[in-house]
């Protein structure tokens, strides 16, 4: 293979992956646009764009919620009627990232 192939592929590290990302977002254009300008693969620019914590979800604000889930509250009835809600069952799943799934079960 001659030296022309080679010049070809080119290995980023994560600050480059880093800036090319921000870059991106700055642009205007969409990702294939900005890829295909840049001369890298949109497989590549999403899988670091994931890596680096740039995703979808730093493009769309979300609600601040709280990190704290008190789930003794979902056993007690209304003060007012002064009765109390029977202990049912409990089922809860925390989708953690990476295809890790915490699925608790109560009851």
């Amino acid at each position: 293979m001659g030296k022309a192939g080679m010049e070809r592929w080119y290995q980023r590290d994560a600050g480059q992956w880093q800036a090319l990302i921000g870059c991106q977002a700055g642009s205007g254009l969409s990702v294939a646009d900005f890829c295909r300008r840049e001369s890298i693969s949109t497989a590549s620019f999403y899988r670091w764009r994931r890596l680096l914590g740039g995703g979808l979800e730093q493009a769309t604000p979300r609600e601040p919620t709280s990190d704290f889930v008190d789930l003794g509250l979902l056993n007690q009835g209304s003060e007012e009627d002064g009765a109390s809600a029977p202990a049912g069952r409990l089922e809860l799943t925390l989708e953690l990232g990476g295809g890790v799934v915490l699925h608790l079960v109560r009851g």
